[in-house]
């Protein structure tokens, strides 16, 4: 669905009131952080407007066996950059978590959580799901745009004994095909030129 400004300044108001932080606001919509504040200011001028793409992926999100046949493609693409050099897979909370799920069955890979706790993009490696301590790891998150949620999570996981040998996004908004000296691949990339 297409949303103009105005509808958009409001599902940002919207997720406020419902108590949810920039950040997730910016799952929710799949929007850039800077975008979501350019959005909540309360006298914006369009001729501000942040460079951004918003990337709808819902159609394959409202079904678990689309979500799990796309996440073959991310399967592939692992064995093709670092083959069986992988332990666990990493979903950035939210959206990345379905897909970590889908591609942690179909390599046999241990489940990792990386949650975003904060505005300022500050995360936290759930200690529910496998620990990353010693282990090799791959990120999966949906979409990446200032790259400022991965390369936390990327810090994070490193900080947590982590060895991180990939970085995958369903869509790419930047033209980085690395992320903190880390391989990045995406199943799209979607800049503007």
């Amino acid at each position: 669905m297409q949303l103009s400004v105005d509808e958009l300044r409001e599902k940002v108001e919207e997720y406020r009131v419902k108590g949810l932080n920039t950040q997730q606001i910016a799952d929710e919509l799949s929007l850039s952080q800077t975008t979501i504040h350019w959005l909540s200011t309360r006298e914006f001028v369009v001729g501000d407007k942040p460079s951004d793409i918003r990337v709808g992926w819902r159609s394959i999100a409202v079904k678990a066996e689309r979500i799990e046949a796309t996440s073959y493609i991310f399967s592939d693409i692992i064995q093709e950059m670092i083959g069986d050099e992988v332990d666990t897979i990493v979903g950035i909370s939210i959206n990345g978590i379905a897909f970590a799920q889908a591609i942690g069955e179909q390599l046999n890979l241990e489940l990792a959580v990386s949650r975003s706790i904060s505005e300022d993009g500050e995360g936290h490696i759930s200690e529910v799901y496998a620990s990353v301590e010693g282990k090799k790891v791959v990120i999966i998150d949906d979409v990446l745009s200032s790259g400022t949620t991965m390369k936390k999570t990327i810090v994070n996981l490193k900080s947590a004994g982590a060895d991180v040998k990939l970085c995958l996004v369903l869509a790419n908004k930047t033209n980085a095909d690395e992320i903190s000296d880390i391989p990045l691949r995406s199943l799209i990339r979607v800049v503007t030129v």
